[in-house]
C-alpha cells in the first residue's frame, strides 16, 4: 500500500483538472478547487512535493502546520509502533537504540537517490560527530546498521533499490540506493528546504513506477547509470529523470546515455521543464507533472 498518487492527491484536496484552450494552439490543462480559483499544473505539483500522499493531508488541507502535527503522528506510529515495539513483542531485540535508528532514518532520508552502501552509513554517522551519544571511538558495526536498515525496510518506510547491468544482463550485489515511501515525511524529518530537488523527482517517479506495477532497477551502463529501468511482462522502459531539459549540457548528457543503449525498448527523459522537443531520435522529452497525470 502506497501514499497517493498524484492524481489520487489532487482528488483527495478537492482539486479537479480541466481543459482549457492554450495560447499557443491546441488545449493545456489547469486545476480548479472548489471555489472556482484557478491553479497552473506546476502550483499543484509544487504542493504535492511540499504535503506529500498521506491521505490524512486530506483532513488538514494544505496547512503546513496542521500537516507537521499530522506527519509526527504516523512518523510516531511507525518507528515507535511498528519497529521498536514489534521487536520487543517478538523477542529479537536487534533493535534496542532510538537514537541511532532516527540518526540512520535522517542519514538515509537526507541521502536518498544516492548510492551508499548500508556498511558505510556507521562509518559516516561516527566520523561527522553525529553518533556522539557513544563512547569516543565506538561505532556500531555492519551488522548492527543492516539490522536496523533491515527493519525500516520491512516496516516499507524506506524502499531499496539495486543496480541492474544492462550490457551483463544481472543484478549486482553492492550499492543500491533508498528511496523515501513518502516526500512530505522527509520534509517532515529534514525541514522545508529545496535540497536534492533532483533526487525528489526521482524518488516521485520512482514510486509512481510501482503503482504502475513495474519492477524497478538502477541501470548500469559502463561506469554511467540510467536512472531506471523499469519492467513488466513484456514491457522495457529506460528513464531518465532531471529538472530541465532546457540546457544544452543537459541535453547531450541525458540523451548521450540514453543512446548508448542499444536495445529497441522505450527510452524517455522526465522532467519539469521538456523544452518544446518532443523526441530526439526516437527519445522521448515528456514533462514529468504530464506523465503522472496520464496513466
Amino acid at each position: 500500500m502506497l501514499p497517493l498518487s498524484f492524481v489520487e492527491f489532487l482528488d483527495f484536496q478537492g482539486l479537479q483538472i480541466q481543459e482549457v484552450k492554450s495560447a499557443l494552439g491546441g488545449e493545456r490543462r489547469i486545476i480548479l478547487d472548489k471555489d472556482g480559483n484557478q491553479y497552473s499544473l506546476r502550483e499543484a505539483f509544487d504542493s504535492y512535493v511540499s504535503f506529500g500522499g498521506m491521505p490524512g493531508i486530506s483532513d488538514v488541507g494544505l496547512d503546513q502546520e496542521k500537516a507537521m502535527i499530522l506527519l509526527d503522528g504516523i512518523y510516531s506510529t511507525v518507528v515507535v509502533r511498528d519497529i521498536l515495539e514489534r521487536e520487543r513483542r517478538e523477542g529479537v531485540r536487534q533493535i534496542t537504540d532510538p537514537i541511532l535508528l532516527r540518526k540512520i532514518i535522517l542519514f538515509l532520508a537526507d541521502s536518498i537517490g544516492s548510492t551508499i552502501s548500508v556498511s558505510s552509513i556507521g562509518n559516516v554517522l561516527a566520523d561527522e560527530g553525529i553518533l556522539s551519544h557513544k563512547g569516543k571511538g565506538e561505532r556500531p558495526s555492519a551488522l548492527t546498521v543492516q539490522s536496523y536498515v533491515n527493519a525500516l525496510l520491512e516496516s516499507f518506510f524506506f524502499y531499496e533499490i539495486k543496480r541492474f547491468d544492462i550490457k551483463g544482463k544481472e543484478y549486482l550485489r553492492t550499492l543500491g540506493k533508498y528511496y523515501i515511501v513518502d516526500i512530505g515525511l522527509r520534509n517532515y524529518l529534514l525541514g522545508f528546504r529545496n535540497r536534492g530537488s533532483g533526487h525528489v523527482l526521482e524518488n516521485i517517479v520512482y514510486l509512481e513506477l510501482l503503482r504502475r506495477g513495474y519492477d524497478v532497477a538502477i541501470g548500469k551502463v559502463g561506469r554511467a547509470e540510467i536512472d531506471f529501468v523499469a519492467t513488466k511482462t513484456h514491457q522495457k522502459l529506460y528513464i531518465q529523470v532531471t529538472q530541465s531539459m532546457l540546457s544544452e549540457s543537459v541535453r547531450e548528457r541525458e540523451l548521450t546515455l540514453l543512446m548508448s543503449i542499444r536495445d529497441n525498448h522505450e527510452k524517455i527523459i522526465l522532467s519539469l521543464e521538456p523544452g518544446l522537443d518532443s523526441s530526439y531520435e526516437g527519445i522521448k522529452s515528456l514533462n514529468l507533472i504530464e506523465w503522472l497525470m496520464d496513466w
